[in-house]
């Protein structure tokens, strides 16, 4: 697990962090279970937010 990069993200303070591939998904996610932010943060796949705003 890279906790690096995910400190990294947690510094912006985001609601939703977006990666561009299945494995940076993984790690990210794992990286926010470790830090225990799942309950205020979501990693999400670019193409998933492009679907869901597709359906907005």
């Amino acid at each position: 697990m890279n906790i690096l990069r995910t400190e990294d993200a947690l510094e912006t303070n985001p609601q939703i962090i977006a990666t561009g591939c299945p494995y940076c998904k993984t790690m990210m996610t794992d990286g926010v279970k470790f830090k225990e932010k799942e309950s205020e943060i979501v990693v999400k796949d670019i193409a998933e937010l492009i679907a869901e705003a597709n359906h907005l």
